[in-house]
């Protein structure tokens, strides 16, 4: 029976955004099977057992609690922690299959959302690195270790403090699995995590709760350059402890020398958020430099950065080549961030002008302009879920020939698109880390002035279902 809670057997024939198989039954006697069940957990050719954990009158929801009969499609993690940590859903699939599972979903993200289908779609850019290649990674700690089953039924586990660092369980805020290593990062990153847990149990520095909102430790935040040496430690903590940072960041550079600089937030308020009021800086600079193309970056605790370095160039070679840029022409580079593409673009085009709401951002972005010794391009602090058109004519900035748009993953808000159709560029580069909302937006444009011409895929996260995608639209 098609009822919550219920446990039954699923043939899995498709594959479905955010990564979950598909499955279609009878809902009874003599129903053709038309009724959809999503299956996180399980890949096309897969039979499994699952428990029914949403139904809905076109579909349900379910989690595969045992793969009966496997699809060849399947391959072994090489992590000991793939099923229970969160931060790798496709570890025991196929990279080659990943990839073209991605490229299909953007492809009918397209057609449903945007019901667009006459467009050239570029093949799918993978990624060189398929393990260690993350450039960040943010970890927590919690007074709630979540155990294993090994560690469950272990006499001696249970009575070692349920002390943890590492990541979250999915769907599950409070309890955090405690790691020695994560695939994703570099190998220092593996022993600065080791060293941190170490170093404040043997000292019994309590972990903050997100219950009682107490307690000193909150994150430990993993930054390094993919093209140098740089490597960052940032310490996220309530309250500012001198004598106990001190020790801990000269021990820290004892026992991981690739270290090259220390931070400590401050993070006073209830809100679990890796990030804080103020940072002290323990050891070395404060920051982090690293290279995407010919321009080198200044990287801050909080400043944003493209997570995988290598992979960020081939996606900002793909917005350039759509973009197709004259060097007489402006371009404005919406959601600018630390300026990244609006620095990589500027040797192409005679005017550009960045536009982002996170002032911090903004600085760093003028600071990297500074730092390349770049002198056509401006940023301005804009928020853009208002119009930003007030702000142009109050500047008086030349109109774009071009806009370059890379928002988060809600998408542009629509007053963004609104103000977009009355700038009306000739070309649109629209790069985006969520098909869906990209594809809605453009759905939008298109209604009216625009063209969709073509579309690539870049893989910046294997072993996930996130994808990046960069769109070109031309006016009609």
């Amino acid at each position: 029976m098609i009822k919550k809670g219920n446990e039954i057997t699923l043939d899995i024939t498709g594959f479905a955004f955010e990564g979950k198989g598909i499955a279609k039954v009878a809902r009874y006697e003599g129903d053709e099977k038309n009724y959809v069940i999503f299956v996180s957990g399980s890949y096309p050719g897969d039979r499994v057992k699952a428990r029914l954990h949403k139904v809905k009158k076109s579909f349900a929801e379910a989690r595969a609690l045992e793969v009966l009969s496997p699809s060849f499609l399947r391959t072994e993690p090489e992590c000991v922690y793939f099923g229970t940590c969160g931060g790798c859903k496709h570890q025991d699939l196929q990279y080659e299959t990943q990839l073209k599972f991605k490229e299909d979903q953007v492809r009918e993200t397209f057609e449903h959302i945007a019901g667009q289908t006459d467009f050239d779609f570029e093949p799918i850019l993978p990624s060189e690195n398929i393990f260690r290649y993350r450039n960040k990674m943010e970890f927590s700690f919690s007074d709630k270790k979540w155990l294993t089953r090994e560690e469950f039924d272990s006499d001696e586990e249970l009575k070692k403090p349920l002390f943890a660092v590492g990541l979250h369980i999915p769907r599950i805020y409070d309890k955090v699995l405690d790691l020695e290593y994560c695939k994703l990062q570099s190998e220092t990153g593996d022993r600065v995590l080791n060293f941190t847990r170490k170093f404040f149990l043997n000292k019994n520095i309590p972990a903050w709760s997100t219950k009682t909102h107490e307690g000193f430790l909150r994150n430990l935040v993993i930054k390094n350059a993919g093209r140098t040496k740089d490597f960052m430690v940032n310490l996220v903590t309530s309250s500012f402890e001198a004598p106990l940072m001190a020790e801990y960041s000269e021990n820290l550079i004892k026992e991981c020398p690739g270290v090259t600089t220390i931070v400590n937030s401050i993070n006073s308020g209830k809100a679990q958020v890796a990030r804080g009021e103020f940072e002290e800086v323990l050891f070395g600079e404060g920051y982090i430099y690293d290279w995407i193309g010919d321009y080198k970056f200044r990287i801050s605790a909080g400043s944003f950065f493209q997570t995988n370095t290598l992979q960020a160039e081939r996606l900002y070679n793909t917005a350039l080549e759509f973009a197709g840029l004259k060097a007489e022409e402006t371009v404005y580079d919406l959601y600018s961030g630390a300026g990244t593409i609006t620095i990589y673009m500027s040797g192409l085009a005679d005017k550009l002008y960045g536009f982002e709401s996170v002032n911090s951002a903004v600085e760093d972005a003028k600071e990297n302009a500074r730092i390349n010794e770049i002198t056509n391009t401006k940023f301005y602090e804009a928020n853009l879920d208002k119009s930003f058109l007030p702000l142009i004519k109050e500047t008086g900035i030349d109109l774009p020939d071009v806009i370059i748009a890379d928002p988060p993953r809600s998408g542009m808000n629509p007053k963004t698109v609104s103000d977009i159709l009355k700038l009306l560029p000739d070309r649109i580069v629209y790069v985006s880390c969520n098909p869906s909302t990209q594809a809605r937006d453009i759905k939008l444009l298109c209604e009216e002035k625009y063209k969709l011409v073509k579309t690539r895929p870049v893989d910046m996260f294997p072993h996930t279902w996130h994808i990046e995608n960069v769109a070109l639209l031309k006016r009609i």
